[in-house]
């Protein structure tokens, strides 16, 4: 089976955040990028779990520039046989889709796999535009992924409860919370993965169809305020006059 992991190149959690002056651009100086989460965690590693069950190779996919190759040398520690890196910012979810299906349309993968979301942008946007770009069916929030005789049976959320659903390979999903658990690249991974493969490719012409205008960091928290359990009235005055609905 040849699978295909789409991969992002995200801030770490903890790093500091900062734009330019005028708020028009994302300053990565002294940022720490990894492997988006959900690609990571959960659509890799059950990849990984496939191949190892059933046989096949795992290749792993980024689009973005060159500063991007020890994400996905990371990809490769973990176990993916090969990877590939499509020279393009990727900067709008619809030209990222049109990269990657550039790209995959001819090569015959039966699964293509990400996260079911960056944890930068939160879009949830490429898995379905690059199904619907390789006329492919699509699954998101895939939480359960087995695959015999070359049908998925899946499962993921929907509104009060889960769904499972068969469905023929090749197909596109996006892998929520519960699809594997995570793996530390041990050192014999992170040896071999100076050596694996990692072609670069050439981007194609895209429709960007999004522009970013400017960024703006969130609120800070504001300051909680502690009510005496005495003085209940204290808070139905401060829920009238100060508290903003949600």
């Amino acid at each position: 089976m040849k699978i295909l992991v789409c991969i992002s190149n995200v801030p770490d959690t903890t790093t500091k955040i900062a734009f330019s002056a005028d708020n028009s651009t994302f300053n990565a100086a002294g940022v720490q990028f990894v492997i988006n989460p959900y690609d990571e965690w959960y659509a890799l590693v059950r990849a990984l779990e496939l191949k190892e069950a059933q046989g096949g190779n795992v290749t792993i996919l980024h689009v973005g520039t060159a500063d991007s190759e020890a994400t996905i040398r990371k990809g490769l520690a973990i176990g993916a046989d090969d990877a590939v890196r499509i020279d393009a910012e990727p900067n709008d979810a619809f030209a990222v889709a049109e990269q990657i299906a550039a790209f995959a349309k001819d090569k015959g993968f039966d699964l293509i796999m990400a996260g079911k979301e960056t944890i930068n942008y939160n879009g949830s946007m490429v898995g379905a535009m690059l199904a619907e770009l390789m006329n492919l069916p699509y699954v998101s929030l895939a939480t359960k992924l087995e695959v015999a005789a070359g049908v998925a049976t899946i499962e993921h959320d929907i509104d009060g409860g889960t769904e499972v659903v068969e469905c023929a390979l090749p197909l596109v999903l996006s892998a929520n919370k519960g699809m594997a658990e995570q793996r530390i690249p041990n050192m014999k991974g992170i040896m071999s993965a100076r050596t694996k493969p990692l072609q670069v490719v050439p981007a194609v012409a895209t429709d960007k169809l999004t522009t970013i205008t400017s960024y703006e960091l969130a609120k800070g928290r504001t300051e909680c305020k502690f009510i005496d359990a005495s003085t209940p009235e204290k808070l139905i005055e401060l829920l009238h006059n100060e508290a903003k609905a949600i």
